[in-house]
């Protein structure tokens, strides 16, 4: 075995395309699909299934298909297509020329249900949706038949085709399989295949009034579209009897369900509804608000295709449902940027400091280090000037013992600059507040290396004051303050965790004059403050950024641990 072969990813459902193309299966073809709701934009979890999909589809030189579920169209919108569709291409991947949907297929599913009904296999019922949950039993108690369940072949065919045409009303009526009401796996208690609803649709427009259940739809359009390993998410396991059951009773084309965990990410949520609340009730700014998990906001965030595809790749796939922590996710986008995003100075919280033996008419450029993981992305010129600012917390007055940065009397180093000593404190006369600091520094020094190779224990980052951008810089922390915020958790709604310091807004922010122009999706690792992204938000002169993530690696120190 070679080492790209190693490398290759393993797990259950790659061991089951292996023995099936061993076994000669689906004439040794392997075509997958990603098949979204266009009711929402895709989240972490969907990127998940995508990488799978079209991962497996690659790698077993097969063939992936995006397939857009449309099934319902009171909660689908054009946004919704064009949004995953974008999502989808941005991590990626291409599905060429084999965009679908449900909807393609509208007239074959209507033709599959006729064909049931003719087999005796599905009857046209007229029980209320409450009705049809009390006949329908518990996980403990079998149900019962339907009053409608042994209607005449005919009399089925009739109503089906009125149904169509609009002469009954909104849950008038549904068209029901028929299976077995005392079934153990209660999806196969007489489900509901169509229901009547007189709604527009964004591709079929007006033509039909009645619409097809996901369970019938979904692995129809399998069939129809050559599918031959349907990968879907752990719920639906209690649903393969079902799947089964239609393509069996119709005798057609048969793709293999394989169910595997879905993606659980701490202090987050990842149930469409919850973020729909988020989004609707005004908790977050839209689905692209860099704290939603959504991909567009981890894109506006400033993350990269390769780190969620690594992230991906780590957490594997799994047969039995688990929480991954957030810090994983936070430790691949570091891993990727720390490569890639040029580093920067930025000054959040300014301290005004005076190099009081500078002279006021001088002005110098100095050589910083662009990347140092990458001697290819060279150097650049920073100013250097006589007033400067430094972060507040980067000065105490009377500093703790293990306080080794500036106070007063005491020398550090500037990043690619001068050593400096603090020799006297302004304070606002009212308030008492340090306005300012007035410094020395030592000309020998320039380049931030001592000629007498004394040592300093702090090295600052700073920025020329009269020659820096004022920028605005968002602070993004966990949106919720729980690791697992399942709802009713101490009889708690979700929306009770969410953390109120999730965003903090920084306006007054000072960065190198390098940034002025810096384009949107920009990335930069500021020194010392982690990394951050040019947020959309940013204009001319006034760039914005928001923090990706902090320099902290919590996941390494977890790794290490785990070793």
């Amino acid at each position: 075995m070679n080492m790209e072969e190693k490398e290759k990813p393993v797990d259950f459902i790659r061991e089951i395309i292996r023995e099936d193309l061993k076994n000669k299966k689906y004439d040794s073809r392997v075509h997958t699909r990603f098949p979204p709701e266009p009711n929402g934009y895709l989240h972490i979890g969907h990127a998940k299934s995508i990488c799978l999909n079209f991962g497996i589809a690659e790698e077993f030189k097969g063939l992936c298909n995006l397939r857009f579920d449309d099934t319902n169209p009171t909660k689908e919108e054009v946004e919704y297509v064009e949004a995953i569709k974008k999502d989808v291409k941005w991590l990626g991947f291409d599905w060429q020329d084999r965009e679908y949907y449900a909807s393609d297929y509208f007239e074959k599913l209507y033709e599959y249900a006729v064909e049931l009904i003719k087999k005796g296999k599905a009857y046209v019922c007229d029980l209320t949706a409450d009705e049809i949950r009390e006949y329908r039993g518990t996980l403990t108690a079998p149900g019962k038949d339907s009053p409608y369940r042994n209607r005449p072949v005919e009399e089925n065919l009739d109503l089906f085709e009125r149904m169509r045409k609009g002469e009954f009303s909104d849950g008038l009526r549904t068209l029901r399989a028929k299976i077995d009401m005392k079934s153990g796996n209660i999806n196969m208690r007489d489900p509901v295949m169509y229901r009547i609803l007189h709604a527009g649709h964004h591709m079929t427009g007006n033509k039909w009034c009645i619409y097809p259940i996901y369970d019938y739809a979904h692995c129809i359009s399998d069939s129809i579209e050559g599918i031959t390993h349907s990968i879907c998410t752990l719920e639906f396991e209690d649903h393969r009897p079902l799947y089964d059951w239609f393509l069996d009773k119709l005798g057609v084309y048969h793709p293999r369900q394989i169910e595997f965990a879905r993606l659980n990410l701490s202090h987050t949520v990842l149930s469409k509804r919850k973020l729909i609340q988020l989004v609707q009730e005004g908790h977050v700014k839209g689905w692209d608000d860099p704290r939603m998990p959504t991909i567009s906001g981890l894109r506006r965030r400033g993350y990269t295709p390769k780190a969620i595809r690594n992230f991906c790749e780590r957490i594997g796939i799994a047969k039995r449902e688990n929480m991954v922590d957030m810090s994983l996710l936070e430790y691949c986008i570091r891993e990727d940027l720390n490569k890639k995003a040029p580093r920067v100075m930025a000054v959040l919280r300014p301290l005004r400091v005076v190099i009081i033996n500078y002279p006021e008419d001088q002005a110098e450029e100095l050589e910083a280090i662009n990347n140092p993981e990458d001697p290819l992305m060279g150097t650049r010129k920073v100013p250097f000037s006589r007033v400067l600012y430094v972060e507040k917390d980067d000065f105490r007055e009377n500093p703790p013992k293990d306080f080794f940065r500036l106070a007063p009397g005491r020398e550090v180093r500037l990043r690619y600059a001068y050593y400096i000593t603090c020799v006297d404190v302004i304070k606002d006369r009212t308030t008492g507040e340090i306005t300012e600091l007035h410094c020395t520094y030592d000309p020998a020094t320039r380049g931030g290396d001592s000629p007498d190779r004394r040592k300093v224990k702090a090295t600052l980052h700073w920025v020329s004051a009269p020659n820096s951008i004022e920028a605005e810089i968002r602070l993004y922390d966990h949106l919720l303050t729980v690791p697992d915020p399942s709802e009713g958790k101490e009889g708690k709604d979700f929306k009770a965790y969410i953390n109120p310091k999730s965003l903090e807004t920084l306006t007054s922010c000072h960065v190198e004059p390098g940034l002025r122009h810096a384009a949107v999706g920009n990335r930069y690792q500021f020194e010392r403050q982690g990394y951050f992204c040019v947020d959309s938000d940013s204009i001319e002169g006034k760039p914005v950024f928001n923090r990706t993530a902090t320099l902290k690696d919590t996941w390494a120190k977890i790794e290490k641990k785990l070793i």
